[in-house]
């Protein structure tokens, strides 16, 4: 390699130094951003409602799992709440509780939040009918074709664990999964639904029954 190809090549090399320090520096900063004392008052926060270790809770209403779910859903849906693309009126006062909880967040929290609960992987909570497993595994794995419903693990894996923005499934409260796919077009407004909506209105009560029970079993 000769001189002069090597000094046409030194300012590529202290550019790319420049870049890789300044992204440092701005991870550095957004860590900073949220100590660890304010990111675990939020987390003990979030599981009076999700349960401990964030395994979702069924009580007078089902409240979802966030362990191992996906850090840019878990973002997507908080701003969704933020921004009344979302509602969780089901609540017996008909508030919308989690716009009060996630409207007061920064981004730098709800970044770490969603980290903390992606990390998180406890067993599920089970509760599903059994009986009914091996028929949602075949409408996971196979679709129902007579109604035009894709497979759902063509996108949200084979595992059920979702990718960036598509949730994870694997493990969800039986209950919601239901809740979710019976009242979809009722209660949301984002993106995806020009997705999930049909989909959710070609399955049968039956059907939903059994994807629910399904994924709710897996680990």
């Amino acid at each position: 390699m000769n001189v002069i190809r090597l000094q046409s090549m030194l300012p590529i090399a202290i550019l790319a130094v420049a870049f890789s320090t300044a992204a440092r520096a701005s991870d550095d900063k957004a860590a900073a951003a949220v100590s660890k004392h304010d990111l675990q008052a939020k987390i003990d926060y979030c599981e009076t409602c999700h349960g401990l270790s964030a395994r979702g809770f069924i009580g007078y209403y089902p409240v979802p799992r966030l362990a191992g779910q996906q850090v840019e859903y878990i973002e997507n849906e908080l701003k969704g709440f933020i921004e009344r693309k979302r509602a969780n009126t089901e609540t017996p006062s008909k508030t919308n509780i989690m716009f009060n909880v996630g409207h007061v967040l920064s981004s730098a929290m709800i970044n770490a939040l969603a980290t903390h609960f992606h990390d998180l992987n406890p067993p599920p909570l089970g509760g599903a009918p059994k009986a009914v497993v091996a028929a949602g595994k075949k409408i996971f794995d196979e679709g129902v074709s007579s109604a035009d419903v894709p497979a759902c693990a063509s996108c949200h894996g084979a595992d059920a664990k979702g990718n960036g923005a598509i949730p994870r499934l694997a493990g969800q409260l039986y209950p919601y999964v239901v809740t979710q796919l019976t009242s979809w077009a009722k209660e949301r407004a984002e993106e995806n639904s020009n997705i999930m909506a049909p989909i959710a209105h070609g399955l049968t009560e039956l059907q939903i029954n059994a994807v629910a029970a399904y994924v709710s079993s897996l680990e």
